[in-house]
């Protein structure tokens, strides 16, 4: 079941009989409306390539966001996403030390970065692409997600939430994060590719 209505584009029309609108999934229109993101219960990961030869895996641990869903518009929906900086984790003191540092995030003069999208569409299925804009060290460029929704649920609890997984790809240079060291091999130390991962679980504000 997908979280968006799709309108049906294979119906024929006329100039005497225009197509009437496609039916909305009451499903689906039950899924419409305001949410939070559960940051207990999502996870925004990263991994970027180290030394050539192998994958490094991050995360963010502080962050809050809020989705808007409509069930029978996927371009009425939006999403909005604050991630702390100083929050990234690798599991590393040192290396999360450097990435906090004047080398990479700035993490003093820049302590958030932010994701504001800006459309949204239905791919079918359950998928779904979110464009927006990502904002780093003051730099904002478009960033694309590729979504999955996951599904809906009341928990134990009486909450009702909503799940996706989402990927996307970004060329750190881009936002201005340009540290890196050569290798007497050749190459670099750290990709300048930088591979996203998002497990979010949203609860329908009341």
């Amino acid at each position: 079941m997908g979280i968006f209505g799709r309108k049906n584009d294979t119906t024929e029309t006329t100039a005497a009989a225009p197509a009437a609108p496609a039916a909305v999934n009451p499903d689906l229109a039950a899924l419409t409306g305001e949410y939070t993101i559960d940051p207990a219960h999502s996870t925004l990961g990263f991994v970027a390539r180290h030394a050539m030869v192998t994958n490094v895996k991050g995360k963010f641990l502080d962050f809050s966001g809020t989705l808007h869903l409509d069930g029978g518009d996927p371009a009425a929906s939006t999403a909005s996403l604050d991630v702390k900086t100083d929050s990234i984790d690798t599991g590393s003191a040192d290396r999360d030390g450097h990435l906090k540092s004047s080398d990479f995030f700035k993490t003093e003069e820049f302590p958030t970065m932010t994701f504001r999208s800006a459309k949204a569409e239905a791919l079918g299925g359950d998928d779904y692409r979110i464009t927006g804009d990502l904002t780093i060290l003051g730099v904002t460029k478009p960033l694309t997600i590729d979504l999955e929704f996951n599904g809906a649920a009341k928990d134990p609890f009486g909450n009702e939430r909503v799940g996706f997984e989402g990927k996307a790809e970004i060329l750190r240079s881009e936002w201005g994060l340009t540290w890196n060291a050569a290798l007497e091999t050749g190459g670099v130390l750290v990709s300048d590719k930088i591979k996203l991962n998002f497990d979010i679980s949203a609860i329908k504000n009341a």
